[in-house]
């Protein structure tokens, strides 16, 4: 699984299109191998972040949940907090 891909289901606001569109760019850099698609593949490799966008908003808008909706902020803390704990803490950048 690709780092950078976040959990988009179940928070309070719901994912955004910019935050559905990352996640399917990581997802289609990570299929193709390439960051950057060849001039040669770019048109393939941009239908398949609109195909991979939009099969992402199918299955978040038809998700259900009895859970309470997550808060970012919170997810954000517990995140860092895990990665203080497992690196130690960083270094102060000036």
């Amino acid at each position: 699984m690709c780092r950078n891909i976040r959990v988009l289901h179940n928070f309070e606001p719901p994912a955004t299109d910019d935050e559905i569109e990352a996640a399917a760019l990581q997802y289609v850099r990570k299929v193709s191998g390439a960051t950057r698609p060849s001039t040669a593949n770019e048109k393939a490799f941009d239908e398949a972040v609109r195909a991979v966008t939009a099969a992402t908003r199918t299955l978040l808008d038809q998700l259900v949940t009895k859970a309470p909706s997550r808060d970012r902020e919170v997810e954000a803390a517990k995140a860092k907090a895990r990665a203080a704990e497992r690196y130690g803490p960083r270094a102060a950048t000036s």
